[in-house]
């Protein structure tokens, strides 16, 4: 026992059952390998508004980030073969902003990093002084000390040699930075990876990055939208660019981009969608096709003003862009704060012989849909994104009015996949792991008079699937 930890005595259920669930139209679907859940609690957690926690397996160590009943900031650990976790709380209290996410990464040495509870705010960075121990997480007060003082979206990445980068935006909405420092294990600092920032708005602008996301071709992915206030609507111009090393960038057709990325640089953009043209900052999602080709999925509006899903392909040295929906349905995407997303989306993937996309659509349901490699173009609902697991875990349990399931996948699995869009698919003979709790939905960042909800049990969810 230590200062600020202390041990939770978990709970545990076993469920077992085949999975075969039915498409919204009725039609029959193939019934999937049976699959086993374990179910976990971990510990109450606040549920006043959604915060994307964080969950990451190591080797057999799992690590766990939360907010907990009283909003602060709870690490907890378990070996994978017990049930108990170890929990240490950090001085740092989430207040109302959904933006205020938490994540998590083990460095090369076994040294855990936590950043969390940030939107426009000086750096909060915690860093374990022994290998996979949170009872040593201590408080660090820079990186590299300079443009720490309005920190938002931190990301941790690994490099190409398995090193620890770091991205995060300096600035605000519509004026800000996005930079990258790598660390060095041996005298464990922080430096600049590159000499300016990759994104730069020029104090005009802010671009919100969506990865980098590493393929199977061994490049680097990243794809942003510009933002020129802090309202939604004023997003525009879908970009690109690839790299190797996250150093030397350079564009789909090869060409080497000089540094900093602006809105002015030349052979990035993907669509150059304008302001109030539809797109929301979490589109551009990079998938791969079953030749393995960059394909990007995003929305904007139709000629009509309806909201439809794009492919974007780069064919013959340019993007071509296909509409892959034909919807009736805008979602008219305004003003600032954490929105209540209409539409969310992955990214594209080749899956089972078929090209498929996840999508949760607030008038055409949630699932995983099939695409016609020929026309790219939406062919039918294929299951659930949910279907794979049991009613019990899908269902709201809490009976405080407004109350909706949350779920984290992961961070091992490198999805990337958008806030609280969950793929409860595993391999065969495979294993995967999922973070479930409940809370009020989103509110603008704004505070909410009481009465609250109680605090939620933020339960671990383990699904194993045999070979068929």
């Amino acid at each position: 026992m230590f200062k600020y930890s202390y041990i939770l005595m978990a709970a545990i259920t076993v469920i077992n059952l085949p999975v075969a669930p039915a498409l919204a139209t009725g039609e029959p679907v193939p019934e999937h390998p049976p699959k086993s859940f374990k179910v976990l609690d971990i510990a109450p957690a606040w549920a006043g508004h959604p915060v994307n926690f964080s969950l990451l397996t190591h080797d057999k160590m799992q690590f766990v980030g939360f907010y907990d009943a009283d909003r602060n900031l709870t690490i907890g650990q378990r070996d994978l073969r017990d049930k108990d976790w170890q929990f240490k709380i950090l001085p740092t209290r989430v207040g109302w902003d959904s933006h205020n996410s938490i994540v998590m990464a083990v460095d090369r040495n076994g040294y855990i990093h936590i950043c969390a509870n940030m939107h426009a705010v000086p750096l909060i960075y915690f860093r374990s002084e022994r290998p996979l121990g949170i009872a040593s997480m201590k408080e660090v007060s820079s990186m590299t000390g300079l443009r720490e003082s309005s920190v938002t979206y931190p990301v941790f990445i690994n490099g190409p040699g398995g090193e620890l980068i770091f991205s995060y935006r300096d600035g605000k909405s519509g004026e800000g930075d996005t930079l990258y420092n790598v660390y060095d294990e041996d005298s464990k600092t922080w430096s600049r990876l590159l000499g300016e920032p990759i994104l730069d708005g020029g104090g005009r602008s802010n671009a919100y990055p969506v990865g980098p996301i590493l393929g199977a071709d061994g490049f680097y992915h990243l794809t942003w939208v510009w933002r020129d206030t802090s309202a939604a609507e004023t997003n525009h111009d879908l970009s690109y660019a690839r790299s190797r090393d996250l150093k030397n960038w350079e564009s789909a057709a090869g060409n080497p981009i000089q540094l900093p990325i602006t809105p002015m640089t030349p052979g990035v953009v993907v669509d150059p969608i304008p302001v109030n043209g539809g797109i929301i900052n979490s589109s551009g999602r990079v998938g791969f096709d079953q030749a393995g080709g960059v394909v990007i999925t995003y929305h904007k509006f139709d000629k009509f003003g309806n909201t439809q899903l794009y492919f974007a392909r780069f064919v013959d040295g340019a993007w071509q862009s296909s509409q892959a929906t034909d919807w009736d349905y805008r979602w008219n995407i305004h003003g600032g704060g954490s929105l209540t997303f209409e539409l969310r989306h992955g990214a594209i993937a080749w899956r089972d012989q078929k090209l498929v996309l996840p999508i949760q659509h607030v008038k055409y349901g949630s699932g995983f849909w099939s695409i016609d490699p020929h026309s790219m173009k939406l062919a039918e609902r294929i299951s659930g994104l949910e279907d794979d697991l049991p009613p019990e875990l899908r269902e709201v349990k809490s009976s405080f009015p407004g109350m909706e399931v949350r779920w984290v996948e992961d961070i091992r699995r490198g999805t990337g996949g958008s806030r609280f869009l969950v793929d409860a698919s595993v391999p065969p003979n495979g294993k995967t792991y999922l973070l479930r709790w409940e809370t009020l939905g989103f509110n603008r960042d704004q505070p909410r008079s009481k009465p609250w909800p109680p605090a939620a049990m933020l339960q671990l969810v383990e699904i194993s699937s045999p070979q068929p």
